[in-house]
């Protein structure tokens, strides 16, 4: 073989070899790139709903207290105390096994109670 086939041989060769580990490489990047994404994104949502989850607990407290004193409470009031809008209010008295009461009243208000003291086989 003379040297320039020999030459030429071996470029070939560092070339394959070179392309090889290029591409290792890009498709390591790609996965470590998809797992600290997949990572980052899992902990932001984690902190962000441990945040809603502890300010949800400590509004379901003064819900319940609220609802332990008093048969009947106004919407807008359980949503002022807390400081959240009536959907969320809403939310956080089912979690609590409270309801709506089934009676309109004359001033058009919502009002809820505790299942525990307004079971569901009573109109009030």
């Amino acid at each position: 073989m003379n040297e320039k086939a020999l030459a030429e041989q071996i470029a070939a060769q560092v070339l394959r070899d070179t392309q090889f580990w290029i591409a290792l490489v890009g498709i390591f990047g790609a996965v470590v790139g998809s797992l600290l994404t997949f990572v980052g994104n899992f902990l932001l949502h984690w902190f962000q709903d441990r945040n809603r989850k502890l300010l949800d607990r400590a509004r379901k407290k003064l819900l319940k207290g609220m609802l332990d004193k008093q048969d009947w409470r106004k919407l807008s009031t359980l949503s002022r105390v807390i400081g959240a809008d009536y959907d969320t209010t809403r939310r956080l008295l089912f979690e609590l096994d409270a309801r709506g009461s089934e009676v309109a009243r004359e001033d058009s208000e919502e009002v809820w109670g505790l299942i525990s003291k307004h079971p569901l086989d009573r109109i009030e």
